[in-house]
């Protein structure tokens, strides 16, 4: 291939914006229109909305998000299998598409006749296809299988045949969208081989995958999608560092996220943590928050609540998890009979506890129950996440810390023993 300017733009993406109409309840006939007697339901979905951004020839560039962030309207938009509603996108060069597992292949051909198929679809001639045909089985790896149905493929075997024809297009620009995930260690070994020679040839890589670590490998530039609209775009290390910063807070707010449920009759207000002396570590409001917190000690968790209204007996409730879910410790106030048997307005109840956990993550749930702990007037999931930032002075096993005391009592020699390890009886 001849050499090219980098600095040049391979494509263009002009202010796209594209929406889809989704479908609540629709009319399949005429006849449901005139039976249902209304209109089809929908709202339009915005899955491009004014992106702007051009890809230098010669790079590999990743396009990274989470699901439903628009990646795949973005690539498919930029193959010309969708039509933007608004906006433009130039390509400059000769341009193949792998979107889909299998596109553009008939699945009861064989595989010898699909590859002329497809590679037709994709701007082949008939000869190009003849010259290349052998290198193409072989980087898929299908020889064997070449004169089978492709219905009877793996999904493995159809992706890597897809791919050879792909990247034995000859193309100036090549789109690939996840569908490597599917291939074997060996096969995406051989891809990644393909794409630095693509990169060494000056050729365009344009790439949606999820395996940061690949893309930090392959990438160039990337581009960050968010709800459609462009939130990064710039170096691949710097944009991917903020993507996977913006995940682990995602999960850390699906995990540690607050979560409410019940009548209101109580509602909790906010957790405080107390020392064993008495000073406040921490507190965090209704919405949750973090407090950090040293194993081994004693400390207060100090819930505080409102009652518009007088309720009787009403039962105090909490429990710590782990931050993978398992439950640790939980308890309620049924057997407290110290506590006021009608509550109203604000208050506050006391928790005192040790702290036998070693260093990690834990949650505190909170509740406020009728007497029958049946119903529950609130429940706070999450209230508190608590970060055991200091562990004990010596090394256990699990999450939790029991009291240890080893006895050793007496002494044997080898002879005493018995197969079994145990001493004989005297």
């Amino acid at each position: 291939m001849t050499s090219r300017d980098n600095s040049s733009v391979a494509i263009s993406v002009q202010n796209v914006s594209k929406k889809f109409r989704v479908y609540h309840e629709r009319n399949n006939s005429l006849k449901s229109a005139i039976m249902r007697g209304k209109r089809a339901r929908y709202e339009d979905f915005l899955a491009l909305s004014g992106v702007t951004l051009d890809v230098k020839q010669g790079e590999t560039f990743a396009i990274i998000g989470d699901n439903g962030c628009g990646k795949s309207t973005l690539l498919k938009c930029m193959a010309r299998i969708l039509k933007p509603d608004e906006g433009k996108i130039q390509a400059h060069g000769r341009l193949a598409a792998l979107l889909e597992v299998g596109s553009g292949f008939h699945p009861e051909l064989s595989g010898r006749d699909n590859i002329f198929l497809n590679g037709s679809i994709l701007g082949m001639s008939r000869a190009e296809i003849a010259r290349n045909f052998d290198e193409i089985v072989d980087f898929a790896g299908v020889g064997h299988f070449i004169d089978e149905p492709v219905k009877n493929y793996s999904s493995g075997m159809y992706v890597r045949l897809g791919f050879s024809v792909a990247v034995h297009v000859d193309p100036e620009i090549l789109l690939v969208d996840e569908v490597l995930a599917v291939g074997d260690a060996a096969f995406q070994r051989k891809c990644q081989a393909k794409f630095a020679e693509f990169k060494r040839d000056g050729r365009t890589v344009i790439v949606v995958a999820h395996s940061a670590a690949t893309l930090r490998q392959m990438c160039d530039r990337a581009v960050l999608l968010d709800h459609g609209k462009i939130l990064e775009l710039g170096g691949a290390n710097e944009v991917l560092d903020i993507y996977e910063e913006r995940t682990a807070e995602k999960v850390e707010r699906d995990v540690f996220g607050v979560q409410r449920h019940g009548s209101g009759d109580i509602q909790i207000t906010g957790l405080e943590v107390l020392d064993d002396s008495g000073q406040c570590i921490g507190q965090v409001g209704d919405e949750g928050g973090q407090i950090d917190v040293a194993a081994g000690q004693r400390i207060t968790l100090r819930m505080y609540f409102h009652a518009k209204d007088p309720v009787s007996h009403p039962q105090f409730a909490m429990a710590i998890d782990t931050d993978y879910g398992l439950r640790l410790w939980g308890g309620d106030t049924r057997f407290e009979p110290k506590l006021p048997q009608v509550v109203h307005g604000k208050g506050m109840i006391e928790l005192a506890v040790d702290l036998p956990i070693r260093t990690g993550k834990y949650v505190v749930h909170g509740s406020v129950l009728d007497q029958s702990t049946a119903h529950n007037f609130d429940f706070l999931r999450n209230m508190c996440c608590l970060e055991v930032t200091t562990d004990l002075p010596h090394f256990a096993a699990g999450p939790v810390h029991l009291s240890e005391e080893w006895d050793l009592r007496g002494s044997c020699s080898p002879q005493d023993l018995v197969p079994n390890g145990f001493a004989k009886g005297k």
